[in-house]
């Protein structure tokens, strides 16, 4: 089977520092740093729209909000690193459960509007920049089709994007996720000229054990074994995996990028089950030509300050660092 060969391989990690309803967007220039130090070459920032509206109006869009984007994407270009900037919450969905969207994205015409202003906004603003250097992840991972979005319901609200981030800036890279929560890729809208992305989380059982947004079941979940964790009424191993991945190198066969923009292990799962499970997932994603970003860099799925019980960290320039986690992604 060929491999993807529409988009680089790239590799890194999400930056989340305009991530949450009240994150602070002070992004740290160490991290840019260090991601190019170790060998990376690319950084995914989702990003919540409520940062940079005014009077809680999606239709205001404030400058000073912007700016802060603007260094993100600064640095990534000084240090060389591709920035794939994300919607984690735009106008009308949003996966994370702190705020309701007040409208929903698929279904109604004033959210799609927003969010294709503040789309439109961002493609007139990075306008000859080039799609080597900065792509556009239109929604982080919409939901499974049921009657609150429609696969055709996705359809449209990506084909309408699209549309209008190319009427300001024609050579913009664009890349969707797939469906279901960026697990089901999307084969109806291979005509388009954009890029899909996948997730590295399969199985859940490994990857958010005791993950408590993972739902109250998640905190009651046996420890995890790889190979050989239980769910979806089956046994999960490498093939497992292989068989969980072949719709998006099926995919990539047609002539459709494939990215995976999100990955890892929660820090309550065993140490040595998070690098035998991962060691797995990007062996078959190197195999298809697919590159990564984990989930994330500082924090509970990240290389530093991960707050795992069973590792022995190593001092960082005062964070504490996963070293095997950091070997292990920088050789696949």
């Amino acid at each position: 089977m060929p491999p993807q060969t529409v988009l680089p391989p790239w590799r890194g990690f999400n930056l989340l520092d305009m991530f949450f309803v009240g994150s602070d967007g002070n992004w740290r220039e160490d991290d840019f740093r260090w991601i190019a130090d170790w060998g990376f070459d690319f950084v995914r920032l989702p990003l919540c729209y409520t940062l940079w509206i005014e009077d809680d109006d999606p239709l205001k869009i404030a400058e000073e909000g912007l700016a802060k984007v603007d260094r993100a994407v600064e640095l990534g270009r000084k240090y060389g690193l591709h920035v794939c900037v994300n919607f984690h919450r735009g106008p009308g969905y949003s996966v994370n459960a702190e705020r309701k969207e007040p409208y929903n994205l698929w279904k109604d015409e004033a959210a799609l509007d927003a969010f294709i202003l503040h789309w439109t906004t961002f493609a007139a603003r990075y306008k000859g920049i080039d799609g080597s250097k900065l792509s556009f992840n239109l929604i982080n991972e919409p939901a499974a089709p049921v009657a609150e979005m429609t696969r055709d319901d996705h359809a449209r609200v990506v084909r309408t994007t699209v549309k209008a981030i190319r009427e300001v800036d024609p050579d913009r890279l664009i890349i969707a996720d797939g469906i279901q929560w960026a697990s089901v890729p999307c084969p109806e809208l291979a005509d388009l000229g954009i890029a899909q992305s996948c997730r590295a989380y399969a199985p859940g059982r490994v990857s958010h054990y005791q993950a408590s947004w993972a739902g109250p079941e998640a905190m009651n979940w046996p420890e995890p074994v790889w190979p050989g964790v239980e769910e979806w009424g089956k046994v999960w191993d490498r093939r497992a995996l292989e068989e969980f991945y072949r719709p998006w190198a099926d995919l990539a066969k047609t002539g459709v990028g494939v990215h995976c923009g999100e990955g890892g292990a929660y820090n309550k799962t065993p140490h040595p089950v998070v690098l035998a499970w991962l060691r797995d997932v990007l062996a078959i994603l190197k195999g298809h030509n697919i590159g990564y970003a984990l989930w994330n860099f500082r924090g509970a799925f990240g290389i530093l300050d991960s707050e795992r019980e069973d590792v022995e960290y190593e001092d960082f320039h005062g964070h504490t660092l996963d070293r095997k986690l950091l070997e292990l992604l920088r050789e696949c």
